[in-house]
């Protein structure tokens, strides 16, 4: 058996860019970046390497991250690992990586990426908040929403746990 899982939390480098396939499916495009601190052995100082992501969501999913996320958020995902090659203008043979998100949970609550107001929008009262994942916090009584995209099945508005 194979296993293709990836488990990520980072920032939005970008918003949400949010496009319609011809046959009508939602597609969602996010840039995200994760960062990784150590120290060097040599000179003793902390260096934090940073790595870019490209994040693909489909259907409600979609339509789900371009309404509630916004550059500078943070967020969890869970995909997987799907590569796209293509011929360039140039001749040359592209590629690229991306993750094809299944699992999405936001982890900045209302800090910033609400809408100011409209029938759909959800006070910010009812957003989960989540700043920090270390171990020496203790975990919320409250258990952050998670919307998962199944294959073949969308996700109607009653399933939005906010």
């Amino acid at each position: 058996m194979d296993l293709n899982k990836v488990m990520i939390i980072g920032r939005l480098t970008r918003d949400p860019e949010l496009r319609t396939t011809p046959n009508g499916s939602s597609v969602c495009q996010l840039g995200l970046a994760t960062n990784y601190v150590y120290t060097n052995q040599q000179t003793g100082q902390k260096v934090e390497q940073v790595e870019y992501h490209s994040v693909v969501l489909w259907r409600k999913l979609a339509e789900i991250a371009n309404q509630y996320l916004k550059k500078g958020r943070r967020v969890y995902i869970e995909g997987r690992l799907q590569t796209q090659s293509w011929d360039g203008q140039d001749g040359q043979k592209k590629s690229r990586t991306e993750i094809v998100a299944d699992n999405m949970i936001m982890l900045d609550g209302g800090q910033g990426g609400m809408s100011a107001g409209g029938a759909n929008a959800a006070p910010q009262s009812t957003m989960p908040n989540r700043t920090d994942l270390s171990a020496n916090q203790p975990a919320p009584s409250e258990e952050l929403p998670t919307i998962q995209q199944n294959q073949g099945e969308d996700i109607s508005v009653e399933d939005i746990p906010f």
